[in-house]
């Protein structure tokens, strides 16, 4: 806002000059005068390569062609301001009475670099134009005069802005602005339209007091910001030195690739089907030190709401996130639950390529703490942990996670900086088999309980060639409980199959067993099932990839304790 308030007021000096040598001067010197007239007020070069061309009717006013101004002292950027065409007009009747009502202002095709140096200071901060200066401005003290906008216009523009503080150089083309502020240096209303990566989006802005904002006042302010399938609102103050604001912000999106897009990261939705429509509401606070901060947030994907604490700040090369999130309860089944579309034909494991970019966005630290958690595979009642995300690195850390009367912790590794890898080392300990193999598999002919150690690592940039890559080794104890539908001990004891069904089991006192990975294939050599009657082992390989069982399991019976002997009946499964 301030960058467009100070050219249309400075292009009025040009313009003031110029109509009031209409009829005494010829067009070229009336050119040379306005340049000179600009360059004294601001300490900048302009030059006005193309004809000046006053209008009397039915404003007065005059068309300005080929309009360079130049940068700051000190930019290798070019000049600050090129324009094809200036055109403007005022009220007669106001500048005879020493105050200037623009009715009209037009420039297409402008060039303008916004630059900040490596000491904070903006180009659009003239000499003679600061603190003070603006004060005086508005009230007609001196430098440009006061100016009341019907209407501003700025068409099909090219923006670069450079901060040399925070090292980005980002360029946005065919931008249009419109700008109206009725009563000099009162309420503005703004309207601006962007377009980039073949997307366009809009924002429109009400300032409550464009003099008290150029004097560095805080003042009210009310945006909005819309792309396609996506909104943002703000309701608050805000003020310009230094640059801060604070109010309620609403956002609300079914598509984010869009706003991504304008935001110069392209690629493909982000957002998946069940986290739609994506929401956020909460006081936001923008410090001085342009750090960004949420507090009574509530995040919302789908019609999960999540209370969220968070700062986000930029003095890193990636904006930084640390917080805290908490729900009383999530529903994740739409994220979790099988059913989706794979280039396998129905067989094997997904190929579609994985899109992890998003783990290179910005780098993380939040703590989390949920409720009951339904997902696609069971219920956890309780989640403690913590997401960490460095150079596209993510970490999601378990201190605790309770479910089926047990615990699950460890952490689970997703890795991005040169190829997409999946890993982790996890402990499950003491967890109910019958509710968790209900839930998962819908299967309930095990009961007991269960404990695990895991750790294992993929590499690839889809689900199945990361099931082929796996690398690892584990370890799983069931103590006592049941295996339904089938009696080994009475299969050997007789040497009958027909030991199956209903109101047949095998009561074990413990199953246990190791197990490595590599290359996508589970080796065990120590399965063991054992049992008051009979006992099992087991040996074999799981291929992870192919999806293929290569396992031999073999009952025993009438084991003699002395000697060891007994029956054994070899299966090859």
């Amino acid at each position: 806002m301030r960058w467009i308030i100070r050219l249309v007021g400075l292009v009025v000096v040009v313009i003031v000059v110029a109509v009031g040598a209409l009829f005494l001067v010829p067009a070229e010197r009336i050119a040379a005068l306005a340049a000179r007239q600009f360059e004294a007020a601001t300490g900048r070069q302009l030059v006005i390569a193309g004809s000046v061309k006053p209008t009397v009717w039915p404003v007065v006013g005059a068309r300005i062609e080929g309009v360079t101004l130049a940068n700051a002292a000190g930019s290798d950027a070019g000049p600050m301001l090129t324009a094809e065409a200036v055109d403007l007009g005022v009220d007669l009747s106001a500048l005879i009475g020493g105050s200037v009502i623009v009715r009209n202002f037009e420039a297409r095709a402008p060039r303008i670099v916004l630059e900040r140096d490596a000491q904070g200071r903006g180009n659009w901060e003239f000499e003679g134009l600061t603190g003070g200066g603006e004060s005086a401005a508005a009230s007609g003290g001196g430098g440009v005069p006061a100016v009341a906008l019907d209407r501003a216009v700025i068409q099909n523009a090219s923006l670069r802005f450079i901060d040399r503080v925070a090292g980005t150089d980002v360029t946005v083309d065919g931008v249009d602005i419109e700008l109206a502020m009725p009563e000099a240096g009162g309420a503005a209303e703004l309207r601006l339209v962007a377009r980039r990566g073949g997307e366009e989006g809009q924002v429109t802005a009400r300032i409550g007091s464009v003099s008290g904002l150029l004097a560095g006042d805080v003042v009210s302010v009310a945006a909005q910001l819309s792309t396609a399938g996506a909104q943002a609102s703000f309701e608050g103050r805000a003020g310009l030195e230094p640059l801060a604001a604070e109010g309620r912000i609403s956002a609300e999106g079914s598509r984010l690739a869009p706003l991504l897009a304008l935001a110069g990261q392209s690629g493909a939705e982000p957002l998946p089907e069940g986290a739609r429509p994506v929401s956020l509401a909460g006081q936001v606070t923008l410090a001085p030190a342009g750090s960004l901060h949420l507090r009574d947030g509530v995040l919302g994907f789908g019609q999960n709401r999540v209370r969220a604490a968070l700062d986000l700040t930029f003095d890193g090369p990636r904006p930084n996130l640390t917080g805290e999130l908490a729900a009383d309860a999530l529903d994740l089944r739409a994220f979790t639950e099988g059913g989706g579309d794979s280039s396998s034909g129905g067989t094997g494991w997904p190929t579609t390529p994985i899109d992890a970019s998003a783990l290179g966005l910005l780098d993380a630290t939040v703590n989390i703490a949920l409720g009951p958690v339904q997902t696609g595979f069971g219920t956890f009642d309780q989640l403690r942990g913590s997401l960490t995300i460095d150079r596209a690195r993510a970490v999601l850390a378990l201190r605790e996670l309770r479910a089926f009367d047990g615990t699950l912790s460890g952490e689970v590794v997703a890795n991005n900086r040169s190829g997409l890898s999946v890993g982790g080392t996890l402990a499950l300990r003491s967890v109910s088999l019958m509710p968790m193999l209900r839930q998962a598999a819908d299967f309930e002919r095990l009961s007991g309980t269960a404990s695990m150690d895991l750790q294992f690592l993929g590499v690839g940039q889809s689900v199945d060639a990361i099931m082929r890559s796996l690398e690892g080794a584990g370890r799983l104890d069931l103590g006592a409980g049941e295996i339904r539908g089938l009696d080994l001990a009475g299969m050997l004891r007789n040497l009958d199959a027909s030991y199956v069904g209903e109101g047949n089991s095998t009561i074990y006192d413990s199953i246990t067993g190791s197990f490595t990975m590599a290359g996508g294939i589970l080796s065990n050599e120590d399965l063991r099932l054992e049992a008051r009657l009979l006992g099992v082992g087991g040996t074999g390989t799981v291929d992870l990839g192919r999806q293929v069982l290569d396992y031999r399991v073999t009952p025993e019976a009438m084991r003699n304790a002395d000697t060891g002997d007994a029956l054994r009946v070899p299966l090859l499964i």
